[in-house]
């Protein structure tokens, strides 16, 4: 797709049946990172999954099986990327990992007092699914939307997700809070199961408008199966990403400052219940920051055609570091809602933006094998959070020291992002998507 002099509006972008599909996809799976990640899950696995266990081992054990789950994930995405790359099935792979996210989520509904175990491995099942499907949902945003259309498809994306998830989270909200005391269990329970059908459901628009991209298989993989071949990329990408020095910056500045937006969401929940903010403060400030969100992200889309990207990104983890030294401080519900409007206010477009500036500075036909690597770098550096997050809780007997010290992941990955000069990695990018052209075959 060819980028013209000016971007289209939203409105006629989401006119576009295959932006609208690609979109509606973030409605569609932002009910798992919702429900399971930031409100409900974890504060089922705090006080009932893990209610036999003594003192802030709970909280220790999310972080732990938060961190196994990404490791999984950050194993399998390059090789899988290179993969639906060389068998043209971005679609079909993304696909697979949706349903094994699914039916984690499902298998979550039969986790009761004391299961934590089971809730661990029900849920790791479940991100592995999730993270891994990104991997191919945002291989297909090159092939949706033009360069200069990126940002603001990409804002868009979040912002259907900040809408569907939090209608999914406003639902099981509701069916919790007015449960009699007997059925709460249940009705918790029962969120996990709602999750898993708003999930399939909702991914149909993608099935059905976005287009498989267009294999292109190169001179020297003629006769390859896709695992020759994914392995084969994956060795090429490794020796051809040393020359792509400004991408690889980037990776290194969004390693780090992605991991402490990661662990944020990922911890929030299970530390205020540790530190005894009442469960529906938890939930309503997690359901504020998803509709708060919505124009939020949008707002950074404009902003970053304003002041660039780059400043964009800068404001959203100066105020994530803030978050972060507050977090030490919290000890009454209206703290957590002051710093969940703050997360509110740069969640969508810290990423959004992120996503968008990465998906510049890659061949575009190549786009899964990179954002396999982009996954690799986020998920390995999320290993990182969630551990450290993890091991001084435990060292410490609290968390409050736990959370404070994420503010290292922005001030670091901040810097490394001045050090970015993203002109000249979408200059390589391009000179590689003309030769790739150039080479293939089919």
């Amino acid at each position: 797709m060819e980028a013209t002099s000016k971007p289209p509006s939203l409105w006629q972008l989401l006119k576009r049946k295959e932006v609208f599909g690609w979109t509606m996809y973030d409605w569609a799976n932002s009910a798992f990172p919702m429900i399971m990640m930031s409100s409900i899950l974890p504060i089922y696995y705090y006080k009932v999954a893990g209610k036999t266990l003594p003192g802030n081992h709970a909280t220790v054990y999310w972080a732990y099986t938060t961190a196994a789950a990404l490791l999984i994930v950050a194993l399998i995405s390059p090789i899988v990327g290179a993969m639906a790359d060389f068998s043209g099935a971005k679609k079909k792979y993304l696909t697979g990992f949706a349903l094994v996210g699914i039916l984690g989520s499902a298998l979550l509904y039969g986790v009761y007092t004391g299961d934590w175990l089971k809730a661990s491995i029900f849920f790791i099942i479940g991100n592995v699914g999730f993270a891994g499907a990104n991997v191919f949902y945002d291989g297909l945003l090159p092939h949706v939307a033009a360069e200069n259309e990126r940002d603001m498809v990409s804002a868009a994306g979040y912002a259907m997700g900040y809408l569907g998830g939090g209608l999914l989270l406003a639902i099981c909200l509701g069916l919790i809070m007015t449960a009699p005391d007997e059925k709460v269990g249940f009705f918790t329970r029962l969120s996990f199961l709602l999750t898993a059908l708003w999930w399939l459901v909702f991914m149909i628009p993608l099935w059905k408008w976005v287009p498989e991209p267009k294999r292109r298989v190169l001179a020297d993989e003629v006769g390859m199966n896709p695992v020759q071949a994914g392995f084969s990329r994956l060795a090429h990408t490794f020796h051809k990403v040393r020359r792509y020095n400004e991408l690889w910056k980037f990776l290194l500045a969004f390693w780090l400052y992605n991991d402490g937006i990661g662990t944020i969401i990922k911890m929030a929940t299970i530390y205020g219940t540790e530190i005894g903010i009442d469960s529906n403060t938890l939930i309503a400030t997690l359901l504020m920051i998803q509709f708060v969100g919505i124009p939020f992200s949008f707002f950074f889309g404009w902003l970053a055609g304003k002041i660039g990207t780059k400043r964009a990104i800068y404001i959203t983890l100066g105020v994530y570091a803030l978050i972060s030294v507050g977090g030490y401080f919290m000890s009454q519900a209206w703290h957590f809602w002051l710093l969940g409007f703050g997360v509110a206010t740069v969640q969508g477009g810290s990423q959004a933006l992120s996503r968008s500036l990465f998906s510049q500075m890659v061949p575009k036909s190549q786009s899964a094998e990179f954002f396999g690597f982009f996954s690799v770098s986020a998920k390995f550096a999320g290993i990182l959070g969630p551990l450290v997050f993890g091991v001084v809780g435990e060292l410490m007997g609290s968390s409050r020291l736990s959370i404070v010290s994420i503010v290292l992941f922005f001030i670091v990955g901040g810097y490394l992002l001045t050090r970015v000069d993203e002109e000249e990695g979408m200059r390589v990018a391009q000179e590689e998507e003309n030769l790739i052209l150039q080479e293939a075959v089919a």
